[in-house]
């Protein structure tokens, strides 16, 4: 069965062409034209109606369809189509039959009747090169009058050919962090002060003491003194080293616990005192626990962290055997370097924030922007304008200071894919979650040419319920199948 092949409108999809005034060619008419790449191959057909072209007797047609890239510098000839008056037809079947004329492969060549209604049902199917996507057409006709002479050539630009472009993505606008109500703050510390043996009272001229206490003052003094803040409640909570019974530690936790709150609260009469709240957890097991698994330079650490899995609940007996598997230095160790830390009053001191006016807002992301909420720091950045460096430069602050802030992390990434910083909107989005912001990662992903992690963006954002990412992952997977990466 002899191949045929394409004349002309060589489009992406099905579509309608109509032919440049010239002399034999204006009158041919395509119906059910279909161009579509798939694999390697780019697959066409077409019915190429003859039923308006006349042909005189002794004259022949050969149309060459040519593909050529956009530049021009790249092109493929396409099998041609012969099409023949009656009495050239003739002349080229003896000539056949005698041996004088070989058929070309592939060409389809068929007989013009004047008058009556032709049609070739046209198939083909040529290799696909990324050279050929956006680029054109050409149909080159060679006319042939009798005693093969040659009556002119004809070139019809017949279209585009697979054509491209770049997909625009749809995207959610800027988001707006929600409003804190009230701005609830607090300042998380601790005291370690030292203690005479068996003692609980807060003696602040032995060993350090001073220092920590001074220390603690200055945390409730930076509170106090700042007018833009109202303390609601002050938690102390003591605890105290695996040494001794859990009983007695427990108890110990608590005296010095009280005996510390005491001594801050004298020295901070101005609080009410409904504002202090203690309470104890006795020893710290766990924080004990912790400290030796980091202890990676002790060389009793493996034998301890070996008596700690074999515990069984029983932590004064656990305790008691890691004292008696241990050297007089490494017990010393212990209670120096591990069992201190742990010997401690934790204190919390909350307190909330007063509303901020835009340009007091603009100064305390300067200084403090803890004490902004996240919808105040996006009402700074907005005062300065998108794709501005203000901009850019207080959202980055607030997402250090709220870096679980949805709204903030995708307003930080939308601005960096609108300046073209991809890669750094992939590091902001890579463990998102929300569906916005996984099809803001496609587009990121696109735009430093990764296709098919896009698509795979896109897809998750669908998932996550953000349906716009539909049509996205849709026009990646488009992209895909014509440019193949």
């Amino acid at each position: 069965m002899k191949k045929t092949i394409l004349l002309v409108g060589w489009l992406l999809t099905a579509c309608t062409a109509t032919f440049a005034q010239t002399h034999y060619l204006e009158n041919l008419k395509l119906d059910n034209q279909c161009v579509v790449k798939t694999g390697n191959d780019v697959s066409v057909s077409v019915d190429i109606r003859l039923d308006g072209m006349r042909l005189d007797r002794q004259q022949s047609v050969r149309l060459v369809p040519v593909l050529v890239s956009a530049d021009g510098t790249r092109q493929q000839e396409l099998v041609p189509v012969l099409i023949e008056g009656k009495v050239r037809s003739k002349v080229t079947d003896r000539k056949l039959a005698l041996g004088e004329l070989q058929e070309e492969e592939g060409m389809i060549r068929l007989k013009r009747a004047n008058g009556e209604e032709q049609t070739v049902a046209y198939q083909t199917v040529t290799p696909y090169a990324p050279w050929m996507v956006n680029g054109r057409l050409e149909v080159r006709g060679y006319i042939t009058g009798c005693a093969q002479c040659s009556e002119g050539d004809e070139i019809l630009t017949a279209g585009e050919v697979l054509p491209y472009r770049e997909p625009v993505f749809v995207l959610a606008p800027a988001m707006q962090p929600a409003e804190e109500e009230v701005k609830r703050r607090a300042e998380n510390k601790s005291a370690r002060l030292e203690y005479r043996r068996d003692s609980y009272a807060v003696l602040p001229e032995y060993r350090t003491n001073r220092a920590e206490l001074e220390s603690v003052q200055r945390s409730f003094a930076l509170l106090k003194e700042n007018p833009n803040l109202t303390v609601t409640g002050i938690y102390i909570t003591g605890y105290a080293s695996p040494e001794g019974s859990m009983a007695y530690n427990e108890k110990l936790s608590q005296r010095r616990a009280q005996t510390f709150a005491d001594y801050v609260q004298k020295h901070n009469k101005d609080l009410p005192k409904d504002l202090w709240h203690v309470s104890w957890k006795g020893e710290d097991w766990d924080g004990f626990v912790a400290q030796v698994e980091q202890a990676e330079d002790w060389p009793a650490r493996a034998k301890v962290q070996e008596a700690i899995a074999q515990c069984n609940d029983n932590i004064d007996a656990c305790e008691w055997k890691i004292r008696q598997q241990l050297s007089a230095d490494d017990y010393r160790y212990l209670i120096d370097e591990l069992y201190a830390p742990l010997r401690r009053n934790d204190y919390r001191i909350e307190y909330t924030v007063r509303n901020f006016t835009p340009e007091e807002a603009r100064q305390m992301l300067e200084v403090r922007p803890d004490l902004l909420s996240a919808a105040e720091m996006q009402r700074v950045a907005d005062s300065y304008g998108r794709d501005t460096d203000g901009y850019r430069k207080a959202l980055d602050t607030a997402l250090r200071t709220y870096p679980d802030n949805v709204s903030l992390r995708y307003n930080t990434a939308l601005a960096a894919v609108e300046a073209g910083r991809y890669a750094e909107a992939i590091t902001l989005l890579k463990d998102t979650q929300d569906g916005a912001s996984l099809n803001l990662l496609g587009v990121a992903h696109y735009k430093s040419g990764d296709k098919r992690q896009a698509e795979q963006a896109f897809r998750r954002a669908v998932q996550a319920g953000y349906a716009p990412a539909e049509e996205s992952a849709a026009k990646v997977k488009e992209a895909l199948e014509l440019l193949g990466k």
